[in-house]
């Protein structure tokens, strides 16, 4: 991967009052600076520095305590450099501002290995060496929620004043009533580059999902999906209600997921998931047993936090059981309906609160560990899934943590320091959470993930 060159966008972008300067965490947290539009020009050139260790902190924003990024090193800077996007516009704030994602490295060029963007990359690069092409989408469920009292509720619509509690599932009269919102969250989206397709309303209470469209570069999915998550949180504030992507805001109601849909390319071009067949080559086969075998080791990617445990039940329309089927929704992996040449992969499992880069880097690589090891899956199912006696995925935040962990699949998808310091992270943050009352929990997680 390139970093970004200088491409006077700040000379030709005069309105521009400030700059922020951010990378992302663990926790898919924005860390960074403020810089002032007179000191920014040698930001493309020079980047910036930050600790290594502020990539690592808890979900409060506390440094984790035994990290060996903190008091072993003398907590040393890393290199910030800009990712490949350069400044991107910020709508949501009052004032002009850009914001210019960027990724750490050492001062000797080497990326650094705690750094979630470059686990991803590091995976892309074997793809790479085997002409091979992730094909990648996202689909971003959230809420819109007016935490203004004790009791979350849904906002009242714009247009009308009224609110609407019932799920009113693919219904225009629920995306009507927010009108204004997306229509300037489209033209958000329009102006930072990050391909949103279509909306449609889901089946919680002031739920909507957005895809994000298809695209051959997966590390660009991964910055869209992030930076979409600042965007629509920032977006809706501005309205005056917050945009949650929290797993279960609701205990009565969906939970939001952040399903994945992938293809792979080989160097002509061809999906390597087509045969012609109506069920795919054994090449999808080998990648579908890859994500079956890691599923369990990367729940804790699947599923980072207190709160995401509580969408992962049985019928609640989140897979809990490993198996796979043809377009079937109650599977964890599903393939979805689609011509041939279209065949792709629906990854199921993983929650809103996910952070895009880890999660990719888990799904793509627990793919191509699977192409690799040419596995074979178990058949695909038929009917409903819940019904069935099936292998499980950890269903408890500290289960997920212990199987992360322990299970060698982690090793084989992540960097060992990145994995050393997310099990760091997630202790602290399991042993701290125990503290919170359900209410301080909500307003913990509601628009921070």
């Amino acid at each position: 991967m390139t970093d970004a060159a200088p491409d006077g966008w700040l000379h030709a972008n005069p309105q521009i009052h400030s700059v922020r300067v951010a990378a992302c965490d663990l926790n898919a947290q924005a860390r960074g600076k403020r810089i002032p539009r007179r000191f920014a020009h040698k930001l493309e050139t020079d980047g910036t520095r930050f600790p290594f260790s502020i990539m690592n902190l808890d979900i409060w924003g506390e440094d984790i305590e035994d990290s060996p990024l903190v008091f072993d090193t003398g907590d040393v800077d890393g290199l910030l450099r800009p990712t490949e996007r350069g400044f991107v516009p910020m709508p949501w704030l009052e004032t002009p501002s850009a914001l210019l994602p960027v990724w750490m490295y050492h001062d000797d060029g080497r990326p650094f290995a705690g750094d979630p963007r470059h686990a991803l990359a590091a995976v892309l690069a074997r793809y790479a060496k085997r002409g091979l092409t992730p094909v990648v989408a996202t689909e971003m469920e959230f809420y819109l929620i007016d935490d203004s009292a004790r009791q979350l509720r849904v906002p009242p619509s714009p247009r009308s004043g009224k609110r609407r509690l019932g799920a009113e599932t693919l219904s225009m009269r629920a995306l009507d009533a927010f009108d204004i919102f997306f229509t300037q969250l489209y033209d958000a989206c329009e102006a930072m580059d990050i391909p949103a397709n279509t909306a449609i309303s889901e089946a919680g209470i002031g739920q909507f999902e957005i895809d994000l469209a298809h695209q051959p570069d997966a590390l660009k999915a991964a910055d869209d999906a992030w930076l979409f998550k600042l965007l629509i949180q920032g977006q809706a504030r501005k309205h005056g209600f917050a945009a949650s992507f929290m797993a279960k805001p609701y205990p009565d109601y969906a939970g939001n997921g952040m399903h994945v849909h992938f293809s792979v390319l080989d160097a002509r071009g061809r999906n390597v998931f087509d045969d012609g067949s109506a069920t795919g080559s054994p090449v999808l086969h080998h990648a579908v047993a890859g994500l079956l075998g890691a599923a369990p080791a990367s729940t804790l990617i699947f599923a980072p936090h207190q709160n995401s445990y509580d969408r992962l039940v049985p019928g609640a329309h989140a897979p809990t059981g490993l198996c796979w089927a043809y377009e079937n929704r109650t599977t964890a992996i599903r393939i979805p309906a689609s011509p041939p040449a279209a065949r792709r992969i629906e990854h199921r499992i993983s929650g809103g609160d996910a952070n895009p880069y880890l999660l990719l880097a888990s799904i793509l690589g627990a793919a191509l560990c699977g192409i690799e090891d040419a596995a074979p899956p178990p058949d695909p199912i038929t009917g409903n899934a819940y019904a069935l006696d099936l292998p499980r995925i950890p269903t408890d935040w500290s289960a997920a943590i212990d199987r992360f962990e322990a299970d060698a699949w982690t090793h084989r998808l992540l960097p060992r320091p990145l994995t050393r310091n997310m099990v760091l992270t997630k202790r602290q943050e399991l042993r701290d959470i125990e503290e919170l009352s359900p209410a301080e929990r909500v307003d913990l997680y509601l628009d921070t993930v």
